[in-house]
């Protein structure tokens, strides 16, 4: 897959193609349905499949007071854009310039002169250009005037749209099953293994504690069933209890992700590259009053995690 910055950086002769356009953050389902109705039509008309997205996100220029936190890096939504099958992700840098450009002088230079567009697939709510002025009636517009086709794509979501706003909810509220479900897969913190104070390794049960730059949301306070990911090494998943917080019982003030593989003293992990994913929420952090009764919690969690990870 192609990952271009502008579309003077196309190879040349790229197209004629199906493009969509958006933020797509988290790259949940109801963007996959979308991106997957691009390759599609790309492949059955023998055209290429682009998505154009923007980084960093619109609101962190326009209004970044209100601008979010990301779900995911703009690394992980490339890599789950490029497994749905795209041809190229045109990245473009999101500047007061680019903002202030209308729609019709966007759509033309991008869409038509820049991706020579034959078809523009988007959903329903799609805005873009100057003040969000355009919309799929302006796409049609355009798409008269230029010589492409509009495709919408119907909503998808239980009762609803599903949405990169709903997913950071979820996370905020600790609710990583119901995150997992809108993404279609479950939610992951990615970032390099560091050392921490090593009061897991002196309580039996050493954890994995993720670098403060850690890409991803950090889900709500508290212990959680899901999965370590060794990306350097060919993916492999080991089942793992997780903690998330700042060790109340120790009066940490430090907000860190951690997380315990199951059964495994074994392993060096310091200075690799990980993925921590979250599946189920287990409990809340609680501040213990001595060591005893938080060793005995620990065993208690990580039999749970066992239990919801491999059925043991």
């Amino acid at each position: 897959m192609l990952r271009l910055t502008e579309t003077a950086d196309l190879p040349s002769g790229f197209g004629p193609s199906v493009v969509t356009i958006g933020n797509f953050d988290g790259v949940h389902l109801g963007h996959r349905t979308l991106l997957a109705a691009v390759v599609q039509r790309a492949r059955r008309e023998g055209l290429a499949s682009v998505a154009v997205t923007f980084e960093p996100h619109p609101l962190a220029v326009l209004h970044p007071d209100h601008a979010p936190v990301l779900v995911s890096s703009l690394k992980d939504r490339l890599a789950t854009m490029e497994q749905i099958g795209l041809d190229a992700v045109l990245v473009m840098p999101f500047t007061l310039e680019l903002a202030a450009m209308s729609p019709r002088d966007f759509v033309r230079e991008v869409f038509v002169d820049g991706l020579r567009a034959h078809a523009v697939v988007v959903g329903r709510d799609t805005r873009f250009g100057a003040r969000n002025e355009g919309d799929v009636d302006t796409l049609r517009e355009l798409g008269a005037e230029f010589g492409f086709e509009v495709q919408v794509q119907e909503d998808v979501g239980e009762g609803g749209r599903y949405s990169s706003t709903e997913v950071r909810s979820d996370l905020v509220a600790g609710d990583v099953a119901a995150a997992s479900r809108i993404l279609g897969r479950p939610h992951a913190v990615t970032g390099m293994v560091v050392r921490g104070a090593q009061r897991g390794r002196e309580l039996g049960y050493p954890t994995a504690n993720l670098a403060q730059d850690a890409t991803g949301f950090v889900p709500a306070d508290g212990v959680y069933a899901g999965w370590l990911v060794r990306i350097q090494h060919g993916g492999e998943r080991l089942p793992a209890a997780i903690s998330v917080g700042t060790n109340p019982t120790f009066d940490g003030t430090q907000r860190t992700v951690e997380a315990y593989v199951l059964d495994r003293t074994d392993l060096d992990l310091y200075d690799e590259v990980v993925a921590v994913e979250f599946t189920d929420r287990l409990r809340s952090n609680v501040r213990f009053d001595s060591i005893e009764p938080l060793i005995e919690q620990m065993g208690h969690d990580v039999d749970r995690a066992r239990a919801l990870l491999t059925g043991q």
